[in-house]
C-alpha cells in the first residue's frame, strides 16, 4: 500500500515570512569585496591557502581567527614572499586582510565537486477546481475600495480551506514537498488570477 503524502499547511492561514537565519553568513560575503583578478595570487600561495580554508571550513569565527594567526606564523616565508609580489604589482590595499578574507569567505565555500547539471522539473499547474474558487473569491470582492491581493489571499486561504488541503496534497504528490514554495506558487497564482481579472475591466 503506497505511502500517503502529508500536506504541510504550516503557512495556512496568517502567512508569516520566514526570518533569514543566515544573516552572519551574509555579512561576511559581502565583506568579501576582492579584486582577485588583477591582484590574484600565484598558485605556490593558493594551494596551500586553499588547503588551510577546507580543513578549517567548519570552524566557528574564533577558531578559524585563531587558526590562521597560527597558519601565518608557520608559513611566514611564503606568507611574506606573496605579500612581496603584489607590493611589486602596485597593489595598494591590505595583503594580509585580503588573504585572510580570501580563506575565510571564498576559498573555504568553493566546491572541489563538479556539479551536474540539474534537469529541469516538469510544470505542475494548479487544479481547475481552485482556480475556480480565486475567480470566484476576486470576483466577489475586487470592487470594494478596502481590496488589495495581498490582504485578500489571506481572507481566500481561511474561506477556502479544504480546496488548498487538496491542492497542497497534489502538490506534494506531484515532488513539490517545500512549503514554502507551494505557498509562492499559489500566493502567485492568486495574484496573477486577480491581474488578469482587472484586465477585463479595461
Amino acid at each position: 500500500m503506497a505511502q500517503s503524502i502529508q500536506p504541510n499547511l504550516e503557512f495556512l492561514p496568517n502567512i508569516e515570512d520566514i526570518k533569514d537565519d543566515r544573516k552572519d553568513e551574509i555579512e561576511d560575503d559581502e565583506l568579501f569585496n576582492i579584486n582577485i583578478f588583477r591582484y590574484k595570487f600565484n598558485d605556490e600561495f593558493t594551494k596551500p591557502l586553499y588547503q588551510f580554508s577546507k580543513i578549517h571550513q567548519y570552524d566557528h569565527r574564533k577558531d578559524f581567527k585563531e587558526a590562521w594567526n597560527n597558519w601565518i606564523e608557520e608559513n611566514a616565508d611564503l606568507v611574506s614572499t606573496e605579500m612581496k609580489r603584489l607590493t611589486e604589482l602596485d597593489y595598494k590595499g591590505d595583503i594580509l586582510d585580503k588573504m585572510f578574507k580570501s580563506a575565510r569567505y571564498y576559498f573555504r565555500k568553493k566546491s572541489t565537486e563538479k556539479k551536474e547539471p540539474q534537469k529541469r522539473r516538469s510544470y505542475v499547474g494548479i487544479q481547475s477546481a481552485l482556480l475556480e474558487a480565486m475567480d470566484k473569491h476576486i470576483n466577489a470582492n475586487k470592487k470594494n475600495d478596502t481590496y488589495k491581493p495581498s490582504t485578500g489571499f489571506d481572507e481566500f486561504c481561511k474561506e477556502y480551506i479544504e480546496i488548498l488541503k487538496v491542492e497542497v496534497t497534489s502538490l506534494c504528490k506531484s515532488g513539490i514537498t517545500d512549503s514554502e514554495e507551494i505557498k509562492n506558487k499559489i500566493k502567485k497564482t492568486y495574484k496573477n488570477r486577480y491581474f488578469m481579472s482587472i484586465s477585463k475591466l479595461s
